[in-house]
C-alpha cells in the first residue's frame, strides 16, 4: 500500500535513499565528470524509489519543480564545487525566497578504477524551507537597516547599491513591503543575473 507523500515523509525517504546510494557502485557513472549528468541520474533514481513507495503528483519540466503539490524541488550538487543553480524570476525572490522549498543532495563522487564503477557518497541531505531560499547578503543587509530603524529611503538606497534589478517604482514598492513584512535570513547566494547558488 503506497503512502501519500508529505514533506516529513519526503525528508525521511531522502535520508534513507542517501544511505543506500552511498553504498551503491554504479557502472554508468564511472569517469563521468559532468555534474548535470550525475544530478539527473540521482534525481531519476530517487523518483523511481519514491514512485514505488509513495502516492504523489510528479512535477514536469513545464511546471519547473519536482513536487508541485508539496512546493519542493530537488537539487543535486557536488561537495567539491557546491553550487546548483536555477533561474530566479524577480528581485523580490532575492528578498523573500523562491516560493518553494529545496531538497538538496550533496555528494562526493569517487571512481574505482579496478571495478570501473563510481560511488556517490552522499554527505548531506539538506532541506531549505521556502522562506529561507532568499539571498543571504541581501536579506542580512536589509535586516540590519530595519534593526537600526531605517526608513524606506534607506532600503531603496541599499537596493540601488546592491544593483538589484528593479526600477525606482519597484524599489519603492519593495521597500514599503519590507517595512511591513520583515524578510527571513536567506541561505542562498543569488547573483543579479538572478541565478541562485547554494554554498
Amino acid at each position: 500500500m503506497k503512502r501519500p507523500l508529505t514533506v516529513e515523509l519526503l525528508k525521511a525517504e531522502a535520508q534513507a535513499f542517501a544511505k543506500r546510494e552511498s553504498e551503491h557502485k554504479e557502472k554508468s557513472l564511472f569517469g563521468v565528470t559532468d555534474g548535470k549528468a550525475v544530478g539527473t541520474y540521482l534525481e531519476h533514481k530517487f523518483q523511481k524509489v519514491l514512485q514505488r513507495r509513495c502516492e504523489y503528483t510528479r512535477g514536469s519540466s513545464a511546471k519547473g519543480i519536482d513536487f508541485p503539490k508539496l512546493d519542493v524541488d530537488i537539487k543535486v550538487t557536488s561537495i567539491r564545487q557546491p553550487q546548483s543553480s536555477c533561474p530566479f524570476k524577480s528581485a523580490r525572490q532575492k528578498i523573500y525566497g523562491l516560493g518553494y522549498s529545496l531538497l538538496v543532495f550533496v555528494y562526493d563522487k569517487r571512481d574505482d578504477r579496478q571495478s570501473r564503477t563510481a560511488r556517490l557518497n552522499i554527505q548531506h541531505v539538506i532541506f531549505v524551507e521556502s522562506a529561507r531560499t532568499a539571498d543571504y547578503q541581501t536579506t542580512s543587509g536589509l535586516l540590519k537597516i530595519l534593526d537600526n530603524n531605517g526608513n524606506s529611503d534607506d532600503l531603496v538606497a541599499f537596493m540601488s547599491e546592491r544593483f538589484l534589478p528593479v526600477d525606482d517604482i519597484q524599489a519603492k514598492e519593495l521597500a514599503n513591503n519590507i517595512l511591513k513584512e520583515r524578510p527571513a535570513i536567506g541561505y542562498l547566494t543569488i547573483s543579479n543575473a538572478l541565478q541562485w547558488r547554494l554554498q
